[in-house]
């Protein structure tokens, strides 16, 4: 090998392998000591993970989630509700809006935000508790302010500014005011605020109804924030814009009067409670509506425990029994069924009998309102015959039927048939919420629930609008109405422009119309009529009176319904005094007023 073939990495490699070196394994202690540190630090760490998770979860998720950018809504006015003639019936005021930024709050008042809340709650004069539950179920998916307060004072607006805190902010809002508030309230029904958002929607009537539209579309706004919460910048998304305003065919002038004049009759009674409605029966529109006792919708919260239950809008809702003024649609449906002419009669001594099989000494006696002596369908109808009724709906034998002779009578069966192709157990689709159906009774559903058979008795009942058959005011006149216009069912609505929609036909019925129209005017023109009162009208009107006994014979609720003029309608009206003091003579007053109203201020 030569000299120069060897390298310095071989020399240094041959030192380190001398064997003057002596490798010593080291110490166990080392090891142990850090193994110790990094557990203890493991320990300290999933024990203070642990905590938060337990008990500090819900107050870094807030932080957390509050200092994320998220959208801010500016809310859109709410369209303006007009009356026919474009008159407001609505209006939105400005006012203001208290919410807490839940950012700021867990940053501004970290140590102890419950305390800014007292805070907050104390002047608004609120529970504690429910401002927190408000603060704590607040959706920080979609915003970072819950709105805690609406329409607050201004006194109240300079006490929250004095707090001095990011965390409570004053927004510019507005309140919706209804200035004739009870007049309107059954119609125009009341919004309510939605949660934790700044909107509003409706609640009940037309507010309810068309919702979507009065809305508007809300604007947006975006804050940016730092790490630490700070504000950056606002910048603003999209502008607000205010709902669509509604005009409905509500005739404001005479609803006002209807409403003054319906309140006037009702406490010359000593009573409280009644449905009063107009319409016209060629396109369906609805003129007036009153439902009495009403509230006021600046405040509907104050009405809930009310006894009365002014918030039940009985126009819509309510089911009675419709008495006398079902009349009509029996005499209909005989005539179709060729059961009778317009001349058949009948003598009403003021009772029909039937032999009574468990006591022949004592038969069972079935009455009229008074004797109205030989009756045939137009004076049945004129004077509101209750035998003629009885003979027509549920028939009579030779022995029993006076003088007529055997008459088979439409019964239950057929009844029932008419009842519903008249559509009186199905919703007439009126643009307001909550409508009711009636209820049609019926043999089977008579024994079910009472484990009693259906009897002859029941069938005279319901001839004459008694017992259990109920519908809805706003049927009823629905239907009154389809006779007047010559037999077409138009569906009511309060949206002003609305395509006439007619929901059910009966125009072919040509003859019979004629005749229950002959008997419907001779109400009003013939001097026994139960409505000639009306008389002196400008215009001819036909008529029908009702008296519907309920509570077991303790209470009358008396109806009137009436059109005119009787060859051309445009109005049609309907009277409901709820538990009248004697029968239908009480609503004929107020309905003679309000047609005559109409006819001198619109006709």
């Amino acid at each position: 090998m030569k000299r120069d073939d060897i390298h310095l990495e071989d020399s240094i490699f041959d030192d380190w392998t001398g064997a003057s070196r002596l490798e010593m394994p080291l110490s166990r202690i080392p090891f142990f000591l850090v193994g110790g540190c990094a557990g203890l630090l493991i320990a300290v760490f999933l024990i203070r993970v642990a905590y938060l998770d337990a008990f500090q979860v819900a107050f870094y998720g807030l932080r957390a989630a509050a200092n994320v950018d998220k959208e801010l809504v500016i809310p859109a006015y709410r369209g303006v509700i007009t009356d026919r003639f474009g008159v407001p019936l609505v209006s939105n005021i400005p006012s203001f809006r208290v919410s807490i930024d839940i950012a700021e709050l867990y940053r501004a008042h970290a140590a102890d935000p419950a305390a800014m809340l007292l805070k907050v709650a104390d002047i608004l004069g609120m529970d504690p508790e429910a401002v927190r539950s408000l603060v704590r179920g607040a959706d920080l998916e979609s915003a970072v302010r819950v709105t805690v307060a609406r329409d607050v004072p201004a006194e109240q607006v300079i006490d929250m500014r004095a707090l001095g805190s990011d965390a409570v902010v004053i927004e510019d809002d507005y309140r919706r005011e209804y200035p004739d508030a009870a007049v309107f309230a059954p119609i125009i029904g009341y919004t309510k605020g939605v949660d934790f958002k700044s909107v509003r929607e409706g609640a009940a009537g037309l507010e309810a109804s068309y919702d979507a539209a009065l809305r508007g579309t809300d604007g947006a706004r975006v804050t940016y924030r730092d790490a630490k919460g700070n504000v950056l910048q606002e910048k603003r998304l999209r502008e607000a814009q205010a709902g669509l305003p509604l005009k409905t065919t509500i005739d404001g002038e005479f609803q006002k009067y209807f409403y003054a004049r319906f309140k006037e009759g009702l406490a010359s009674l000593g009573k409280t409670s009644g449905v009063g409605m107009a319409m016209n029966p060629k396109t369906g529109e609805v003129l007036a509506l009153v439902s009495l006792p009403s509230f006021d919708n600046n405040d509907p919260a104050a009405y809930l425990s009310d006894p009365q239950k002014p918030l039940f809008n009985r126009a819509i809702s309510g089911v009675y029994s419709p008495g006398s003024t079902i009349k009509p649609l029996v005499a209909l449906a005989a005539l179709h069924e060729h059961l009778i002419d317009p001349e058949f009669s009948v003598y009403s001594p003021g009772y029909l009998e039937l032999p009574n099989p468990y006591d022949p000494e004592h038969p069972n006696r079935f009455l009229d309102w008074r004797p109205q002596g030989r009756v045939n369908l137009y004076s049945a109808l004129a004077r509101s015959s209750n035998v003629f009724f009885y003979v027509v709906g549920g028939g009579c034998t030779a022995s029993t039927c006076n003088d007529v002779g055997r008459s088979r009578g439409l019964g239950i069966t057929k009844l029932n048939q008419y009842w519903r192709e008249f559509g009186m157990n199905a919703k007439t689709g009126v643009d307001i919420p909550a409508e009711s159906v009636g209820f049609l009774p019926a043999p089977e559903e008579k024994e079910a629930r009472t484990h009693r058979p259906w009897s002859i008795g029941d069938t005279y009942n319901v001839s004459i609008g008694q017992g259990d058959l109920g519908v809805t005011p706003i049927r009823l006149l629905s239907f009154f109405s389809s006779i007047a216009n010559g037999g077409v069912g138009m569906k009511p609505h309060f949206l002003f422009g609305a395509a006439p929609e007619m929901f059910h036909d009966f125009s072919s019925w040509k003859d019979e119309l004629v005749a229950v129209r002959q008997g419907l005017r001779d109400v009003v023109g013939k001097p026994y009529g139960t409505a000639s009162a009306l008389y002196d009208l400008s215009y001819k009107t036909s008529g029908k009176t009702g008296s519907a006994q309920i509570q077991n014979n303790a209470k009358t609720n008396a109806f009137f319904m009436g059109y005119g003029p009787s060859d051309d309608p445009q109005l049609a009206v309907l009277v409901l005094v709820e538990d009248a003091k004697t029968g239908s003579l009480n609503a004929v007053p107020i309905g003679h007023d309000v047609m005559k109203w109409y006819y001198d201020h619109r006709m």
